[in-house]
């Protein structure tokens, strides 16, 4: 569904991506992993348009990704939430929800059934300004605005980043059921062994803005733990 192949990227002189390859198959999450500062958010970042690209290519659904404007990316089914969630802490949680329609193909006005019931608690919360919500509900919300777009390829940087075990626990089954009950395709960037082996299909080691190793999570091995991901 998403393939990413040769790219490089620079911040100013600094060569940031390496001939960089990535594969997200079709209905299946695929997990990017590697420690801090190591590039994951940057692909990301690249992968929507938010950063430049060098060279290389990024295809979405057999097309070229790097023709379109950021903006024009979830229009083609992309739901992103980025790392820190970015929420509108002013704004209620059904304006911060209402945000992403105008982003939907169908043109629909209407907030989903589906993301009321993955979060019964912003259903319970929708005038509350997204600033007076907890963490873990924030990050439900962010969730829960890029999936207004009824996406077919959902990316979430760190998404368990500052959050209860609880709300982790609850997040992890809201992204299988996603991924294996509705079919939606699914990139993830999570430092979180644990978490990553139960929702991730497949996994890609990122280190020094390079691609090192990625196959099926099955075989994530001791070896490649130690040196790529322990701290």
């Amino acid at each position: 569904m998403l393939t990413v192949s040769g790219l490089n990227q620079y911040y100013g002189q600094s060569h940031t991506l390496w001939d960089l390859d990535l594969r997200v198959p079709e209905g299946q999450c695929t997990c990017l992993m590697g420690r801090n500062g190591v590039g994951k958010t940057t692909l990301l970042k690249c992968v929507m348009g938010l950063l430049p690209v060098r060279s290389g290519e990024v295809r979405f659904q057999d097309q070229d990704l790097l023709r379109f404007t950021a903006d024009r990316r979830p229009r083609l089914g992309i739901g992103y939430v980025p790392q820190g969630r970015q929420i509108f802490p002013l704004l209620t949680v059904e304006e911060n929800l209402r945000i992403g329609l105008p982003a939907r193909r169908d043109r629909s006005r209407r907030i989903p059934k589906l993301i009321l019931e993955l979060f019964p608690v912003l259903g319970e919360m929708l005038g509350r300004r997204g600033g007076d919500l907890s963490g873990g509900q924030q990050q439900q919300l962010a969730l829960g605005r890029a999936l207004v777009v009824e996406p077919r390829l959902l990316i979430l940087d760190e998404p368990t980043e500052g959050i209860q075990p609880s709300i982790v626990a609850e997040l992890g089954e809201v992204i299988r059921r996603l991924n294996r009950e509705v079919g939606l395709t699914v990139l993830l960037v999570e430092q979180k062994l644990l978490f990553a082996r139960k929702v991730a299909d497949r996994f890609c080691v990122l280190d020094r803005g390079r691609a090192m190793a990625a196959g099926a999570m099955t075989e994530l091995n001791d070896d490649l733990i130690r040196e790529y991901l322990t701290v």
